[in-house]
C-alpha cells in the first residue's frame, strides 16, 4: 500500500496544481492549448506528476576489492 500511495500521490498533485494554474493564470481567449481548457491543463499536470512518480535508477555502488 505504500508504494501505491507514492505513486498516486503525485499524478493527484499534478492534475491539482494542473487544474489550479489553469483557474488562477489560464488564458481567456482561447489561443493558449493548454491553459485554456480546464480539462487538457488537468491532464497535463498529472502527467507530469506521473513523471515524478516513475522511479529513477538507483546508483551502484561500487564494489571494494579489499
Amino acid at each position: 500500500m505504500h508504494i501505491t500511495l507514492k505513486r498516486i500521490l503525485p499524478v493527484l498533485g499534478g492534475a491539482i496544481v494542473g487544474y489550479a494554474y489553469y483557474y488562477f493564470i489560464g488564458c481567456n481567449s482561447g489561443t493558449c492549448p493548454i491553459t485554456s481548457n480546464p480539462y487538457i491543463s488537468t491532464v497535463y499536470g498529472a502527467v507530469v506528476g506521473v513523471l515524478f512518480a516513475i522511479p529513477s535508477k538507483k546508483k551502484a555502488k561500487p564494489e571494494n576489492d579489499n
